[in-house]
């Protein structure tokens, strides 16, 4: 686990908080977890997460991943994304109150400062939720 306050991570702030931390990060890889709490704004009345909220959390799991190769290079805020397109999501179960997502994304090339990346949700050993995305990275 890297021991950083995700609030100097990603730009999201309460109640749309969708990661807790970064557990792990390598050259184009991060992996990050996610407590799915009651009063979390994106569970549904049958008490489990909703797919925005599944998707919302990959994109704030590779918000983390800028944020900390960011700081790591030496700015002082994280970068601000935005979410271009979402291709090929897949959801084979929503998680309920109390699950413990862990989410592995891993960054693609980056062109123009739209970068791919691909996203995938676990509980356990099961893949709950799989995407790839396209964001774009606010210039400073």
């Amino acid at each position: 686990m890297i021991v950083v306050d995700i609030k100097r991570l990603i730009p999201q702030r309460s109640p749309i908080l969708m990661v807790d931390q970064v557990d792990d990060v390598r050259e184009q890889t991060a992996q990050t977890s996610l407590a799915i709490r009651p009063d979390n704004y994106f569970i549904d009345e049958d008490g489990k997460l909703s797919e925005p909220g599944l998707i919302e959390h990959i994109a704030q799991s590779a918000s983390a991943f800028a944020g900390y190769k960011a700081l790591e290079a030496g700015a002082s805020q994280p970068p601000i994304g935005y979410i271009g397109e979402i291709k090929k999501f897949h959801c084979s179960c929503r998680p309920s109150v109390g699950t413990v997502l862990h989410t592995t994304v891993t960054m693609g090339p980056e062109v123009a400062g739209v970068t791919i990346l691909n996203g995938e949700v676990r509980v356990g050993d099961e893949i709950v939720a799989s995407t790839q995305m396209k964001i774009f990275v606010k210039p400073e």
